[in-house]
C-alpha cells in the first residue's frame, strides 16, 4: 500500500505545472496557446522570456529529482525497493506530460526526465546532454536535440551502469530511460513532423 502511495504522490509531484503558473503569474495567459501548445521551459520562453524559461527548467527538473529522491526515501531498502522508485520515477514524468490540474495537457516531459535521471544514472545522463548541446549547437533545434538525447539515454544507462552486460537490460534505471525515451519522442511527434517539413523553429540565441 505505502509503495503505490509513493507512485501516485510522485505522479503529483511531477503535475506542478510550474511552466503554466510561472506565464500566468506574468500575465501571459495560457502557455499551451503558444507555439507546441506544451508547458516545457522552451515554450515558456516564447511566451514570457529567457528568465521564465530558466526558472522553468530548474522547477520541472527539480521535481524529478525530488520524485526520485523521496519515493528511495519512503521506499526504504528490500527486495524489488529500486523497482517501486523506478515505477515512481516513471510517475513524475506521465505527471508532467498528463497533469491532472490541466485537463492532462502539460509539457514532453525532457526537464523532469532529466532531473529523474540526475539521481538514476549521472553519468548516462551527461552522455545525453552531450548530445543535446551538440545537436542543438549544429542545427538550433531544440526539439532535435531532445530527441537526440532521448535516443542516446538508454543506450549511455546500459553502457555506464551494466558496462554493456547483457544482463543489465532489466536493470530498473535502463527500464525507465527505455520507457522515458518512448514517451518524449511520441510526445515530439508533431515537432518530428514539422523537422521533416522544414517546418520547425530554430533557437534564437
Amino acid at each position: 500500500m505505502l509503495h503505490a502511495a509513493v507512485v501516485a504522490l510522485s505522479y503529483l509531484l511531477g503535475s506542478i505545472p510550474f511552466g503554466f503558473l510561472l506565464v500566468r503569474l506574468r500575465g501571459g495567459g495560457d502557455v499551451r496557446e503558444t507555439g507546441s501548445g506544451g508547458t516545457g521551459a522552451t515554450n515558456v520562453t516564447r511566451r514570457a522570456g529567457k528568465w521564465a524559461g530558466l526558472l522553468t527548467l530548474l522547477l520541472d527538473a527539480l521535481k524529478g529529482a525530488a520524485a526520485v529522491l523521496l519515493a528511495r526515501l519512503l521506499v526504504g531498502g528490500g527486495s524489488g525497493a529500486e523497482w517501486w522508485v523506478a515505477a515512481a520515477a516513471v510517475a513524475a514524468v506521465l505527471g508532467h506530460v498528463f497533469p491532472v490540474w490541466l485537463g492532462f495537457r502539460g509539457g514532453k516531459g525532457v526537464a523532469t526526465g532529466l532531473g529523474v535521471f540526475l539521481v538514476l544514472a549521472p553519468l548516462g545522463l551527461l552522455c545525453a546532454v552531450a548530445a543535446f548541446a551538440l545537436v542543438v549547437w549544429a542545427w538550433r533545434y531544440v526539439s532535435l536535440g531532445s530527441i537526440t538525447a532521448a535516443c542516446v539515454l538508454p543506450f549511455a544507462v546500459w553502457l555506464t551502469q551494466g558496462r554493456g552486460h547483457l544482463d543489465a537490460a532489466g536493470s530498473p534505471a535502463l527500464v525507465v530511460a527505455a520507457a522515458g525515451a518512448a514517451l518524449i519522442i511520441f510526445m515530439h511527434r508533431a515537432n518530428i513532423r514539422r523537422l521533416l517539413r522544414g517546418e520547425e523553429n530554430r533557437l534564437k540565441l
